[in-house]
């Protein structure tokens, strides 16, 4: 066999397997994301209560196992971290919609007398997804919304 013939098959085997490789990588496991996402708080007012909702759609490859959230005013300056989020008791409801994907919900009524103790102007919501093969996103701030009295 010449070292023509050699070369050639052993770059033709390097191009296959480069392929091959880069093929895998590009359809290898992905990181957890968050789609349509919104918040919203409404007053209580006369014998209605009022609410918080935060909603999302949130996919990865391996499904979704959770979605904690740390609502907070934005005047307070906070930082909260991945695992101040993951500790908060906030888990919102999590329904597939397909192999990939769920729509997470997280709602609280607010009562006539808790509705005063909320600061007024523009709050923000940290969110920590977790995929069911532990991969996670941590979003220091995935929404905002208006708290008006």
């Amino acid at each position: 066999m010449s070292k023509h013939v050699l070369i050639g098959s052993f770059v033709g085997a390097l191009v296959i397997g480069g392929a091959a490789a880069g093929f895998a990588m590009a359809s290898g496991p992905t990181k957890p994301s968050l789609e349509n996402t919104s918040a919203r708080y409404t007053a209580p007012s006369g014998d209605s209560a009022g609410s918080f909702s935060f909603t999302t759609d949130v996919s990865d490859d391996s499904g979704v196992k959770s979605l904690h959230i740390l609502p907070w005013p934005a005047g307070l300056k906070l930082d909260p971290t991945e695992k101040e989020t993951r500790d908060t008791e906030e888990t919102a409801t999590c329904r597939k919609t397909s192999d990939e994907t769920s729509r997470c919900t997280y709602t609280l009524k607010i009562t006539e007398e808790e509705a005063p103790a909320l600061e007024a102007g523009t709050w923000k919501v940290t969110a920590l997804a977790t995929a069911k093969d532990g991969d996670t996103l941590f979003v220091p701030s995935a929404a905002t919304f208006e708290v008006e009295h």
